[in-house]
């Protein structure tokens, strides 16, 4: 059964997630908020790609305007609901928080925000309309956060916005790719209508730039072009087994049960392979979805891999297992994945000669990264990419004139916060240069 205000099925197995973080309620929130020294120097808005006047929205907050308080956070951020859900604020603003260094909890900042931008929603509280029309019109690829907060930036300045998305559900990663247990698909959905709510934004879905519009086509239509496109599919091992069905990437999967329902009745043990974030969230995915034996193999060490260590730790409450310095080094099984070869490294990450050993995995998961697809205009004259990265000046701007890129196509795979503050940093260029204009 599908939701009728999107393609959204109902019946999806993200469903069986609650909140890691519940929502503050009122009282707990204006408690909270009563805990803010409100510093003058504000360590945690620096921390923030995005600025939010942090110490202005908690005060807003303590002070039971609470409709204030979320027009401080989306004049910053848009896209504030969605990033008080997944960013890594223990790294961010509440790291960067003084009570850090005081001996005493830091302030949950992030919690405070979904509180103030969670009631904004359920309100109905509108803040924005769109600037009186100049007659440019501009084409953002993808319907990421990137390009929501460029589209949103731009109407502002009373721009036509038209998104180009190939799929049918909006959104980008924010979708189909965040871990349920921080904000669900439908969530995604919500603030990009949410965002699309100050009108004048057009998003075609279903059109794939390069298959269904070409590129000579969209300089003909536009005035300027935001490339939004996000990250590629999961990177592959290229070991021997691979192909076998059980095994996927990690992401792949990820929307599987973000946008429909999976069937792990069968599935008994499963590997994770890598030691990132991604492979963190399908750690405590696959346990929260009932697999019994789960396992994260990564070739480093504890302390040296890129995952954040909150993440671990929780993942570890869950009874998470992993298998450190480690490999696979094949996957076996008939017809189906069974178990996986692994190989044991040495400190500095090369095979130890003879330490192999199996492991039974009825259910592999890749997380080992994405490709990266800066290359789809890489091609174009005037717009260099490196390491399949868009590259770009600091407001977002390419060689070519005109074409403007944010998010992870540019930065490579950063923050949902990050994508926001370049989509909205390359609005106010797009804008500038749409107006004759330097930037700077």
């Amino acid at each position: 059964m599908a939701d009728p205000r999107s393609p959204l099925k109902i019946d999806r197995s993200e469903s069986a997630f609650t909140d890691y973080k519940p929502a503050y309620t009122q009282a707990q929130a204006v408690v909270e908020a009563t805990r803010c020294l409100y510093c003058a120097d504000a360590p945690c808005m620096h921390a923030c790609p995005t600025h939010i006047d942090v110490p202005q929205f908690i005060r807003k907050i303590a002070s039971h305007n609470d409709k204030g308080s979320a027009r401080t956070i989306f004049d910053a951020n848009i896209l504030g609901m969605s990033c008080s859900r997944v960013c890594p604020v223990e790294t961010l603003c509440v790291g960067s928080c003084v009570y850090n260094h005081l001996g005493h909890p830091p302030i949950q900042i992030g919690r405070l925000q979904r509180y103030a931008t969670d009631k904004a929603y359920a309100e109905g509280w509108r803040y924005y309309q769109a600037g009186p029309d100049t007659g440019k019109k501009v084409a953002l690829i993808g319907a990421g956060p990137a390009s929501l907060a460029c589209a949103h930036e731009l109407r502002l300045r009373g721009h036509a916005a038209v998104i180009l998305e190939k799929r049918q559900e909006i959104g980008g990663l924010n979708t189909t790719g965040v871990a349920p247990h921080k904000m669900k698909a439908d969530q995604g959905v919500k603030e990009a209508e949410w965002v699309l709510g100050i009108g004048g934004i057009e998003v075609r879905n279903g059109v794939e730039v390069g298959k269904d519009i070409s590129v000579a086509e969209l300089e003909k239509q536009f005035d300027a072009v935001f490339v939004g496109l996000g990250l590629g599919p999961d990177t592959p091992l290229k070991v021997p087994g691979e192909q076998l069905p059980g095994v996927i990437g990690a992401v792949a999967w990820i929307e599987q049960f973000k946008l429909g329902k999976i069937d792990l009745s069968q599935v008994r043990s499963c590997l994770i392979i890598g030691g990132g974030n991604t492979a963190l969230d399908c750690v405590r995915e696959a346990i929260t979805l009932g697999i019994p034996n789960v396992t994260m193999v990564y070739r480093g060490t504890e302390q040296g891999m890129p995952g954040y260590a909150h993440e671990w730790k929780a993942a570890q409450v869950k009874s998470a297992k992993a298998e450190w310095q480690a490999v696979p080094v094949a996957f076996e099984g008939e017809g189906k994945v069974q178990r996986a070869v692994l190989q044991r490294l040495d400190a500095a990450k090369k095979p130890i000669a003879g330490a192999t050993f199996s492991v039974e995995a009825d259910l592999v998961l890749l997380a080992i990264g994405q490709a990266r697809i800066g290359d789809l205009v890489g091609g174009l004259e005037g717009i260099a990419v490196e390491r399949g990265v868009v590259v770009t000046d600091a407001h977002g701007a390419t060689g070519r004139p005109g074409w403007y890129a944010g998010g992870d196509c540019r930065n490579g795979g950063k923050e949902v916060v990050n994508a926001a503050a370049e989509g909205k940093a390359a609005a106010i260029a797009i804008d500038a240069y749409l107006q004759g204009n330097s930037p700077n």
